[in-house]
């Protein structure tokens, strides 16, 4: 199931995309009165876990550095209820999906049958080991078939991420190193200009950087040595291996059922740019 694992996930990532990239989901977290781009993120994706303090955010998400989830942890709470941010972000993400895809293509049989399905295979999952995830799945699954598009392709990215979590711990590859790793596989050097990490301190960078070539992942030029290379393509195939158990509850027929409905949708918002 690893393949159509990750088959599924380059299908599905431009569904989930648009929370990030389009406008209208910032929009409508900074009309709740989210005062940047980061405040919303951070209050809007962490809410299904619950009020808990920057310290279990940081820990669940893993990829940001030490102290980014608490700038915006619990401050992007005090006023705006967790909730709200949560309904702001499921409105924002499907008000983009309609718009890029167009009305034919939103309201179609195919694109409501792809949401059946994603629902299906993203509500059969086990939870355990999974907070990201398991968080996901206390809310309830939107009525509207473009809504529950995005949710459920949300609450399997969650669950893929929270395995990609578990494959990286097992490596010891901590969140600026992983960043470090994938921008070596997108072919950015130095890959400390990656745009997830190039903002963070030289020092911190630099420290980074000499912990990897002490492992010989990294060269003295900061390029993958064979050993880097092969760690990340160890470390993706068992995220492909982790993410397969939603898929167990489609039959062979629903899972080529699922992939045909989602190409045309996939294609146009890749046209896009999921903006």
């Amino acid at each position: 199931m690893a393949p159509t694992a990750r088959r599924l996930h380059e299908l599905l990532e431009p569904i989930c995309l648009v929370t990030f990239f389009a406008d209208e989901c910032n929009e409508e977290l900074a009309a709740l009165g989210h005062r940047t781009y980061w405040d919303g993120y951070f209050a809007s994706r962490a809410a299904p876990l619950g009020r808990v303090p920057a310290q279990v955010v940081h820990a669940a998400f893993y990829s940001f550095a030490d102290g980014e989830a608490a700038r915006h942890i619990p401050s992007a709470w005090e006023t705006i209820p967790p909730e709200a941010s949560v309904a702001a972000r499921e409105r924002g993400s499907a008000a983009s999906l309609r718009r890029i895809l167009g009305a034919e293509l939103a309201h179609s049989p195919g694109l409501a049958r792809a949401a059946d399905l994603t629902t299906k295979a993203a509500t059969s999952a086990p939870t355990e080991g999974r907070v990201m995830y398991a968080g996901m799945r206390t809310l309830p699954v939107p009525g509207d078939p473009v809504a529950r598009l995005w949710h459920s392709a949300t609450m399997l990215r969650e669950h893929r991420g929270d395995g990609h979590v578990a494959a990286l711990v097992g490596a010891r590859i901590g969140g600026t190193e992983a960043h470090v790793l994938s921008a070596l596989e997108q072919g950015i050097h130095p890959p400390e200009s990656f745009g997830r990490i190039h903002h963070l301190p030289e020092e911190r960078l630099a420290a980074v950087m000499d912990g990897l070539r002490e492992r010989v992942l990294v060269d003295a030029d900061g390029r993958f040595t064979d050993a880097g290379r092969e760690t990340k393509r160890r470390i993706e195939a068992l995220t492909d291996e982790l993410a397969a158990p939603p898929y167990d509850a489609l039959s062979p027929a629903e899972l080529d059922e699922l992939v045909a409905e989602l190409e045309p949708i996939t294609a146009t918002l890749v046209a896009a740019g999921s903006r």
